[in-house]
């Protein structure tokens, strides 16, 4: 009997509910493990070469999308460097339960894209708002009109023009491309938004290939690592052209001037990943770090589709084996009262200044280690494995007192335009905002603000 339900007599014995969260919890260790991602790799190249077919890659575009408007500027440099065949969609951006804050959605794209663009050796315009709806319909109308083999030159001086507001220009390459009417434009998007909805994908800026999905820019370097082993790469040159950024502070040591504001989430994969990268640069740069957890999004009432938890935890993984972690090896999903317990110990443990320990010790059980913190026992080994005790942490557990501070920290995420977990807050020595952002794939560029604060080499 393994520990994931030793406490619980077994299988047989569990109650409905208890049964669910431990099937859901072996199906997720199941599919984010590296042996079933290269069994699905294996499969994929298998039957590819028995057809005999190219390397087929298809993109995803969102016109009004800030995230897309960086993918699209990847598509010559792909396909001037890979053997690949490579096909273009136009899309909705995601709907329904797959989008629980649109209107942030879009800006956040916008302002994360205008950050990150030149880091890539990309561009992006200095625009302060999303496109217009009507300079939208007319760039979604010349693109419709072009070939696969115009798209990605259309797609870029389209989106060059559309982010910066350029009617003119717009005018020019309809002069340029021609346009499509209104009811072709319609029909064109919806097939792309079916096509991707029926490889099971709900967002803009995507790449597929093989069964796997690429967001954007941040996550090509895993298309590329794949194409290379694959022997897809044109010429002898084995370097990536769009390399996981490291997460490099220059050195240079601060004294708690800087304050690093985190908020993490204890049933978010992505949170699980970074936490201790995150710890680290802190202590590394001596830069102040201000944990401010919140409520998963599923227990505030946003709700969670499967294709999204599907993407969500094998991307997670993927992420996990680039950091050298050992993530994902057991999962025991924490969702409901894992979390509201846990979270009922933090006031405690902060009192004793191991705050950090504990939100690290539960992320590690019940995302590495198959800890069943549904239970006393399991929690009893996150507490003791954080450096408390036991028997201290039974007077504080299921308390209510965090509550307050919990919706506290997701209002003050709400105010800088984020909704989501893990997201960072950088503020300067006089308290300034300098940089604020959602995603784990984001620490690198405050390690690099960080790092310009300080006036590291």
């Amino acid at each position: 009997m393994t520990e994931q339900f030793k406490d619980q007599g077994g299988v047989a014995n569990m109650n409905p509910s208890a049964l669910f969260r431990w099937l859901s919890s072996k199906f997720m260790t199941e599919m984010v493990s590296e042996k079933s991602l290269v069994k699905r790799r294996a499969k994929a190249e298998k039957l590819r070469l028995k057809k005999g077919l190219p390397h087929k890659v298809e993109y995803f575009h969102q016109i009004n999308d800030g995230y897309s408007h960086l993918a699209m500027q990847l598509l010559q440099p792909l396909v001037e460097n890979y053997d690949i065949d490579l096909t273009c969609h136009l899309v909705q951006g995601p709907s329904g339960d797959n989008l629980p804050e649109p209107d942030l959605l879009l800006e956040l794209s916008r302002r994360d894209s205008q950050q990150i663009a030149p880091h890539y050796g990309l561009s992006f315009p200095p625009c302060d708002d999303k496109p217009g709806i009507e300079l939208v319909s007319i760039a979604e109308s010349i693109l419709v009109n072009v070939g696969q083999d115009e798209f990605p030159a259309a797609a870029k001086a389209v989106g060059a023009a559309l982010w910066a507001g350029d009617s003119l220009g717009l005018e020019q390459l309809e002069e340029q491309f021609g346009r499509c009417d209104d009811a072709e434009t319609r029909d064109r998007i919806e097939k792309g938004t079916a096509r991707r909805r029926k490889l099971n994908h709900y967002s803009g800026a995507m790449f597929f290939y093989a069964g796997e999905w690429y967001w954007g820019v941040d996550r090509m370097y895993h298309l590329e690592k794949r194409l290379l082993e694959l022997g897809a790469k044109k010429g002898p040159d084995e370097a990536l052209l769009y390399p996981r950024p490291t997460i490099d502070w220059g050195g240079a040591k601060d004294d708690g001037s800087i304050t690093l504001e985190f908020y993490p989430s204890l049933r978010s994969p992505y949170t699980s990943v970074i936490f201790q990268q995150t710890v680290s640069l802190a202590k590394n740069s001596g830069v102040k770090l201000l944990v401010r957890p919140v409520l998963p999004m599923v227990m505030r009432g946003v709700p969670a589709t499967r294709e999204k938890g599907l993407y969500i935890f094998r991307d997670a993984a993927r992420e996990a084996r680039t950091l050298g972690l050992t993530w994902g090896s057991r999962i025991y999903d924490p969702i409901g009262k894992p979390v509201h317990r846990c979270y009922s110990l933090y006031p405690w443990a902060r009192q004793k200044d191991r705050e950090v320990e504990l939100l690290d010790c539960f992320l590690k059980a019940a995302f590495n280690d198959g800890v069943n913190t549904n239970s006393d026992r399991g929690m009893r080994q996150v507490v003791e494995n954080a450096g408390l005790l036991w028997d201290e942490a039974k007077q504080h557990i299921d308390g209510s007192d965090m509550l307050q501070e919990l919706e506290a920290n997701r209002l003050a995420m709400y105010e800088f335009g984020s909704w989501g977990v893990p997201s960072y807050r950088l503020l300067d020595q006089s308290g300034k905002t300098v940089l604020a952002l959602w995603g784990q794939d984001r620490l690198w560029l405050f390690a690099r603000e960080i790092k310009r604060l300080l006036n590291a080499p």
